[in-house]
């Protein structure tokens, strides 16, 4: 994993966030009138000399923007799955490559040491990779099933034979390890290597259930409540304070699809003169600069027989995948969006989701849910001490979690905007149109799918974008889309992780109206003196 030095990217957070948090006063309200951040004064508290939010480890920034999605050359498949049309993705962080076998190895060593595996086994051999996807039955590649995940030449080689569902989980524990990190480097939690099962930091609990972590919290912000309990000792981080960070999560298809474009290298001031066919610009595979001329832009297979060129002019030097950052980046900075590795995404697969999508910030597949207070009729929001199953016997939440369920019909009953918590199936059609027309079904139980039965889509099949080592050219434009269920894996399947990006969409929070101007603080009409 991509290391950072948070101690100096969250040192100006740090003063800025801190020296506020002890201010008496100077920032006043334009509703009440009061002084913000006044012990004198009720205590309210806002950081109102935030800089932004901060780029977290292995993330680069994109900035959103409309583009044409779902472009094709030509649907010689006539699978009618790629509907162009036009939709815009806000401003969002996505890996700079995809996650690797050391960084998945590390996430591996952390619930080994965590969890006590005689007691827990299924909690690490759910989330072990399938090495036995390199296998083929008339191919010899037992080197790779032995040897690609943990020998130190694959270090920095993609991550491979991980499922959509275990990739997931690795966003989750990505988040809770990079935020214990940041709040170790502020000062406000002390380093805690002795996590045992339940006893480890989650940054739900540590938000909702910040008494769970009294031996841990080391010197806590200063509290302006004149009713805190906190004391001296200070009060733990709260969101507001803009220091920890959002989840890590695997991109929407939609994202994915906007940053492997990388069209902003294409853009002339407000259009897009023509838009990129790959994620480079032009339609040559090969490498047009001197020193590399005829070289492959990407790791991919081109044609019967051929994964890597001529012996003595390897022209992409990988029979199977290549260590990340090997081939150039794309405009955003992002490396191989094409060829090594085929990526999940976040989607349920649908072959008209375009069709069915908003044209803004396109996704299909939300579960809303929320945390459950009466898990195991403990009438209560209490941290879970054993893992939590969903219906299908798997691990939905480990021990040291907090427990969720699906948000219920009579929570959403006065809402316009959503009524169900599942929205994976939304607009699949009335029951004429399901393989239930000739029975009385209900029509809110008339499936258009029914996985394994009738089709191979269902509510668990999910996208997986971008061409791998092991496909044509063809799959390496990123409007093309495949899917596989969400507990499968194969060896041409990766992922990298994404995160919101929240506020101001453009990079530095700033905008440059004049360039002869200096550049004016857009936070600047926020602040009060």
């Amino acid at each position: 994993m991509k290391t950072m030095n948070f101690r100096t990217v969250f040192s100006s957070l740090s003063l800025a966030g801190v020296a506020l948090l002890t201010s008496c006063g100077g920032s006043t309200s334009n509703t009440t009138g009061w002084s913000y951040n006044d012990k004198d004064n009720g205590g309210f508290s806002i950081n109102d000399d935030f800089d932004g939010m901060q780029t977290g480890p292995g993330l680069v920034f994109v900035e959103g923007g409309t583009f044409t999605m779902g472009r094709v050359e030509e649907d010689f498949y006539k699978d009618w799955n790629n509907i162009p049309r036009q939709v815009t993705v806000q401003s969002f962080y996505i890996d700079e490559n995809e996650v690797t076998n050391v960084d998945y190895r590390e996430y591996l060593y952390w619930l080994m040491r965590v969890f006590d595996y005689d007691y827990y086994p299924e909690i690490y051999n759910s989330a072990l990779p399938d090495t036995l996807v390199w296998r083929d039955k008339l191919s010899y590649n037992e080197a790779m099933v032995e040897n690609y995940f943990r020998f130190p030449a694959y270090n920095f080689y993609p991550v491979v034979g991980v499922s959509w569902i275990q990739a997931m989980k690795f966003c989750s524990w990505r988040t809770d390890r990079v935020n214990e990190q940041i709040l170790i480097e502020e000062g406000v939690f002390n380093e805690f290597p002795d996590q045992q099962d339940a006893d480890h930091f989650n940054t739900e609990v540590y938000l909702y259930k910040p008494g769970e972590y009294t031996q841990q919290n080391r010197k806590g912000l200063k509290d302006n409540n004149p009713n805190s309990a906190y004391g001296k000792e200070g009060r733990p981080v709260r969101m507001e304070d803009g220091i920890l960070l959002p989840k890590y999560r695997l991109p929407t298809e939609a994202e994915w699809e906007y940053a492997a474009y990388g069209n902003i290298g294409a853009r002339k001031y407000n259009r897009i003169a023509e838009g990129n066919k790959y994620t480079w610009a032009g339609s040559s595979m090969r490498n047009p600069e001197k020193n590399e001329r005829g070289n492959m832009l990407a790791n991919f297979k081109r044609g019967r027989g051929d994964y890597m060129g001529l012996g003595g002019w390897l022209n992409d030097q990988a029979q199977y995948t290549m260590q990340v950052k090997f081939y150039p980046p794309n405009d955003f900075g992002l490396y191989d969006m094409a060829g090594n590795v085929a990526e999940w995404v976040m989607d349920v697969y649908r072959p008209l989701s375009p069709e069915d999508m908003t044209d803004l910030n396109p996704f299909r597949g939300n579960q809303f849910t929320t945390f459950d207070k009466n898990y195991q009729d403990i009438g209560a929001l209490e941290v879970l001490q054993e893992p939590q199953y969903d219906d299908d016997s798997a691990i939905a939440r480990l021990p040291g979690e907090l427990p969720i369920r699906p948000v219920t019909e009579e929570e959403n009953l006065d809402r316009r905007n959503y009524q169900y918590s599942d929205y994976r199936d939304y607009l699949d059609g009335d029951k004429e149109s399901s393989i239930y027309y000739d029975q009385e079904v209900p029509e809110g139980e008339a499936l258009m799918y029914d996985y394994a039965q009738t089709t191979l889509v269902g509510n668990t099949t999910r996208v997986y974008k971008g061409g791998s080592w092991k496909d044509r050219a063809y799959w390496l434009s990123p409007g093309t889309r495949r899917y596989l269920e969400e507990d499968q894996a194969t060896d041409y399947i990766g992922f990298r992780c994404a995160m919101d990006k929240l506020g101001f969409q453009n990079e530095d929070e700033k905008r440059e109206q004049d360039p002869e101007k200096p550049k004016r603080d857009k936070f600047e009409r926020y602040r009060y003196n």
